[in-house]
């Protein structure tokens, strides 16, 4: 079992038993408690059927340390961040979020939802937890179930004027994840006809896999959206802290559409802010942010970067084209069910379907990510850099050669030798020309 390959950049994932399991997760409840030094924690979990024993094992280490838990149980990720946020407290979902059914993993964070990556702490934690050194509290912690559904859903709802939402037909495809649990009581006594595809938790993911950024699995959505003739889809991931949206003609919209809408609300009402974008997010959104009289930020892709940012610059609102949405009132953190919530609220308010609502949002074309197997990542990005010497360049993350017109960015995978390649162009046939052409140039280089 190695450590390096369940410690990724943001979380700790692996397949289970092979590379996680109890013993695992109770060095690392023991490492986490110590490495906190906090009194109390959260946990949380997910519905696949090792998180229930895997988060047994790691509130087990955590109270051997000395350290008292709060088990919040069946969880959405996005609860155990209002958790650690209301309670101030560190906390742990475990999770693997839209992974196959044979993995887990455990997503951390200090008090007050605050990130832990590998640069905020994951490194030395795994560090301790190789040192195999075992963490002993004067006496043992103790353990308190409480359920926080109610008050998460009350928490979400705070975002809205509830007074501008309109009686919308809504469906949501939770995938048997655990939007199953936390979307229907989000949206209690709110004006919408909602309807929940997959609703039953059951970490086999019989219907399709959890993980929406996959055209494939939004088809369900889509033909549910037209044959009840909904006014939007809602697409959530295994642990529900991205939503992906689905218009009222069955057509998905992107990360980026949506950041930009949510965006014009939030800024719509609170003018004057400062809105975070990662680098990967269509020049759309800094010119809308602009329009809305907000200050733009492009930060590098990441929740943990995208905290730090919106810390450091009092950001109100932060968005990734990973369908990752952020909201300074609740913690930085991200929610799905939070961007949902005032995606409606806009609808509520323009009076127009999404189909027709999105247009102004979408000026530009871009190529969803494609990734490149290559032997040198490093060297690859060099030599695609000296190709456009003549076009602005940054390295921000990874490469980013903005060429007036058209733009693109190439970075490295953190996990795997890969090339994400990201390129945006003011109309399809540009978009696809420059594409080939860069992609060109990586495949002609990568060995």
């Amino acid at each position: 079992m190695s450590l390096d390959e369940v410690f990724k950049a943001y979380d700790i994932r692996g397949v289970y038993p092979d590379e996680i399991d109890e013993a695992l997760a109770r060095r690392i409840g023991n490492v986490f408690a110590h490495f906190t030094g906090a009194q109390h924690l959260v946990v949380g979990r997910d519905m696949r059927s090792s998180s229930a024993p895997l988060a047994a094992a790691f509130i087990e280490g955590a109270t051997l340390a000395g350290a008292d838990v709060t088990d919040v149980g069946l969880a959405s990720t996005d609860l155990v961040y209002f958790a650690s946020g209301r309670l101030d407290a560190p906390g742990a979902m475990l999770t693997a979020s839209h992974n196959p059914p044979n993995y887990n993993g455990i997503k951390l964070c200090r008090s007050g939802a605050a990130p832990v990556g590998e640069q905020t702490g994951l490194q030395q934690i795994k560090e301790m937890v190789a040192s195999g050194v075992t963490s002993r509290g004067e006496v043992g912690g103790k353990v308190e179930h409480v359920d926080l559904l109610e008050a998460f859903g009350e928490h979400v709802r705070s975002f809205v004027d509830t007074s501008a939402l309109k009686p919308l037909a809504v469906v949501a495809d939770t995938a048997n994840g655990m939007g199953g649990l936390v979307v229907p009581r989000v949206f209690e006594g709110l004006p919408f006809s909602l309807t929940v595809l997959y609703g039953e938790l059951d970490g086999t993911f019989p219907n399709h896999p959890a993980d929406p950024i996959q055209p494939e699995n939004l088809k369900d959505l889509q033909r549910a959206v037209l044959d009840l003739n909904a006014d939007i889809g809602l697409a959530f991931d295994g642990d529900a802290d991205r939503v992906f949206l689905v218009d009222d003609k069955g057509v998905p919209v992107s990360g980026s559409t949506t950041t930009a809408i949510v965006a014009a609300g939030i800024l719509d009402r609170h003018p004057g802010e400062t809105v975070v974008h990662n680098l990967i997010c269509s020049r759309a959104v800094p010119e809308i942010i602009r329009e809305h009289g907000g200050t733009p930020v492009r930060a590098r892709v990441g929740h943990s970067f995208i905290k730090q940012v919106m810390a450091e610059t009092g950001a109100i609102f932060g968005g990734e084209h990973s369908a990752h949405y952020y909201f300074r009132d609740n913690w930085r953190a991200d929610s799905g069910s939070i961007a949902a919530l005032l995606v409606l609220e806009q609808l509520g308010r323009a009076g127009v379907p999404l189909s027709q609502l999105r247009k102004p949002f979408e000026r530009y074309v871009q190529s969803g990510e494609i990734n490149s197997r290559v032997d040198d990542p490093a060297a690859i990005i060099e030599a695609v850099a000296a190709e456009f010497t003549k076009c602005a360049q940054d390295r921000l993350d990874g490469l980013t050669v903005d060429c007036g017109e058209w733009w693109f960015n190439l970075r490295p995978s953190n996990t795997e030798p890969l090339l994400r390649l990201n390129l945006e162009a003011p109309d399809a046939a540009t978009c696809e020309a420059h594409t080939t052409d860069v992609l060109a140039i990586i495949r002609a280089k990568k060995h």
